[in-house]
């Protein structure tokens, strides 16, 4: 059975300040409205033959983005595995592996980032069916992109003795300079190392075993004392935080002696940083892409994107502009690598745009700042049907709730009261309540809060449907 492995742990810090930690670019649709790049990875496997249910390696925080963005695809039975700490992929694809064994001995990983964009699909499945037979004889497989360019910012893979339909690894190489660039795409011999991968499980955890013994050891020990929570599979946090952390490439792939490497010419791009999606993009007769309401004049090779408002460019060429409701980027197109060093000193700063947006997601719905003063602040809040907040308490600040739309039981005390359409109630400081949504469309109210103190940690949970309550 070939089985997708999605590989969802990254934050996509060189696409701030789109790209957030609590929502990074995996979960947003960058390149197609209607679906994020972690649905596109999921409906782009779909085709390939006798394939399971995926197995999703994410974040502990991103848990409930995964469960939706699964759930709106149709899966329902997806493995989540959660990682308490990053250690890289090394050991991410190993825990895949071991909950792929569980279910069948037979199983073939086909592991895959989740971030990426393939323009030909059909290419990709193509070079499945042709790793497949090598994969079930024992071979470690690697996609090896066919280069448009001397690109400076990936890594490359030397092609060896041919196989069928694919070739032996000669060897990695690290991401060069332009004139070794140039030399490795005029040999014909090198290809883009793409991160995506095909082996038996079994396999894998072999050569695991052979060079990276200590890691096997924790990831084993880790999955041994999983448990279950909701959706979702937690890992021992204690036995993973002492596993040793590496890349798949230099933990596996650099020392065993069965990599092979499937060239793979399927309009590909780690979309890592603004330029790579410019480069992605559609472009009209000026070489611009962009997106909402944009205006230009005297504008060439350009991306402009608008989230909340016109943005309008004149008379500027090779620039990147980058607007949110709470941040605005503007950078040389060719410097757009360097966006992380905004996000790092953001970060130093302790500045809050480099964790959250304006619309803050919750496994219920969502919430978005309107207005913050002294002392009071308004929100937006949606929650889904059948979503329902904590049973919460706040120490410091008082609640008024009117509803715009849809229907809400709330729980206020010792009461419980049902609101429609342009009805509202109040909710008194120290006071237990809930909000849920009953009905069959997203309920929207505006919340007033008042207090002294209007932070979201004053929240006090005694009950949660969504395991957010410590034990």
């Amino acid at each position: 059975m070939l089985i997708p492995v999605l590989l969802s742990g990254g934050v996509g810090s060189r696409l701030w300040p789109v790209s957030r930690e609590l929502y990074p670019k995996q979960f947003l649709a960058l390149m197609d409205d209607s679906a994020s790049m972690f649905q596109q990875t999921l409906a782009r496997v779909e085709p390939l033959d006798e394939t399971g249910e995926p197995i999703v390696v994410c974040n502990e925080e991103h848990r409930f983005l995964v469960a939706q963005q699964l759930h709106d695809l149709g899966y329902q039975n997806a493995s989540i595995i959660l990682e308490p700490v990053g250690r890289n992929t090394a050991p991410a694809i190993a825990l895949a592996a071991i909950d792929a064994i569980k279910q069948t001995d037979e199983a073939v990983l086909l592991v895959l980032p989740a971030d990426h964009v393939i323009r030909n699909p059909q290419a990709l499945h193509d070079a499945v069916k042709t790793g497949l037979p090598l994969a079930r004889e024992g071979w470690l497989c690697t996609f090896g992109i066919v280069p448009e360019c001397p690109e400076t910012g990936y890594g490359y893979i030397r092609q060896g003795a041919a196989l069928d339909g694919a070739f032996e690894v000669s060897h990695f190489a690290e991401k060069p300079d332009l004139e070794t660039a140039n030399h490795y795409v005029d040999s014909g011999e090198y290809l883009w190392n793409s991160g995506m991968f095909l082996f038996r499980a079994d396999r894998y955890l072999e050569e695991l075993e052979k060079h990276a013994p200590d890691m096997l050891k924790a990831c084993r020990k880790a999955s041994q004392n999983a448990t279950d929570d909701l959706d979702f599979i937690r890992i021992s946090k204690n036995a993973f935080s002492a596993c040793p952390s590496d890349s798949i490439d230099y933990a596996v792939m650099e020392r065993t002696d069965r990599a092979a490497v499937v060239p793979l010419n399927c309009g590909w791009s780690d979309v890592g940083s603004w330029a790579a999606l410019w480069a992605a993009g559609e472009a009209d007769a000026l070489g611009n892409v962009s997106s909402g309401d944009v205006m230009v004049h005297d504008v060439e090779n350009s991306f402009i994107r608008a989230e909340s408002r016109l943005v309008a460019a004149v008379g500027i060429d090779d620039v990147v502009i980058v607007e949110t409701p709470d941040a605005v980027l503007v950078a040389d197109r060719n410097s757009t690598q360097d966006v992380k060093f905004i996000v790092n000193k953001l970060k130093s700063q302790g500045r809050g745009e480099t964790q959250l947006h304006k619309r803050v997601y919750r496994p219920w719905g969502s919430y978005e700042s309107l207005v913050v003063a002294d002392r009071f602040q308004v929100k937006r809040i949606i929650v889904n049907p059948g979503g329902q907040l904590s049973l919460q308490m706040h120490h410091h600040r008082a609640e008024h709730w009117i509803v715009v739309s849809g229907t809400a039981r709330v729980t206020c005390g010792d009461h419980d009261l049902v609101l429609t359409e342009d009805q509202s109630t109040y909710i008194p400081l120290g006071t237990k309540h809930r909000l849920v949504n009953p009905g069959v469309i997203p309920l929207e109210l505006i919340e007033v809060q008042t207090g002294s103190y209007l932070g979201e940690d004053d929240i006090v949970r005694f009950d949660d449907v969504y395991g957010r309550v410590e034990a």
